[in-house]
């Protein structure tokens, strides 16, 4: 199951030939379901079950490859698939380096250039097997396992100062209960671009390595 809320979401639309607009929808969309294992104010240590991802790899800029990214998925979601089944809409989208690192690796601070994995979950009624299959190759649909994360909530924009910031929060709270990354953290997002800061939600996750 997938807990549901109400958000601000953003939807992208065709207005002309190579253009791409941002139209609001208010949308009762899914959030992938998880317990709290181990909590410390907006800090949090939680559990997640197995999900299904449609996710696109894209190169560039940070902010700008999740706009790439988004645009990529979204067209998938919106029809542009084998059958022209519409996808509901989830939130959050899920921004994460592609650059892999091993378990005993220091932090690796994000290059210019590098290339992000941009994702969606899917709705919690469809299989792997269910899924509309994509058209486009650089959607690839994903069987994520159950995964555990330390996660840190934040309000206001998410540029790279507050990232980092957070972040460095977030490594912190790990270290004080001697837990280890297994990857690079994961940012998400949940509010449309125009949304006033204070009420934007905004996370850092960082898969935890172990039970």
């Amino acid at each position: 199951m997938m807990r549901k809320r109400w958000i601000l979401l953003a939807a992208a639309g065709l207005v002309s030939v190579g253009a791409i607009t941002w139209s609001a929808m208010a949308s009762n969309v899914e959030t992938p379901d998880y317990a709290v294992s181990s909590k410390s104010g907006n800090l949090e240590i939680r559990e997640y079950g197995p999900t299904i991802v449609a996710e696109a790899t894209v190169e560039g800029e940070r902010d700008k490859a999740i706009q790439r990214g988004f645009r990529i998925i979204a067209d998938y979601i919106f029809g542009n698939n084998l059958s022209s089944t519409k996808v509901a809409m989830t939130a959050p989208v899920i921004q994460q380096s592609s650059e892999k690192i091993a378990m005993t690796a220091p932090v690796i601070q994000q290059a210019k250039g590098t290339s992000w994995n941009v994702r969606f979950v899917m709705p919690s009624k469809y299989t792997i097997e269910t899924l509309p299959k994509p058209v486009n190759p650089q959607v690839a649909l994903i069987e994520v396992p159950a995964t555990r994360f330390a996660v840190i909530r934040f309000s206001g924009f998410a540029g790279q100062g507050s990232l980092d910031k957070q972040e460095t929060l977030l490594r912190a709270f790990m270290a004080e209960r001697s837990l280890v990354a297994a990857n690079l953290p994961q940012y998400a997002y949940y509010n449309a671009p125009w949304t006033l800061p204070f009420m934007r939600r905004n996370e850092i996750m960082i898969e935890i390595n172990g039970k």
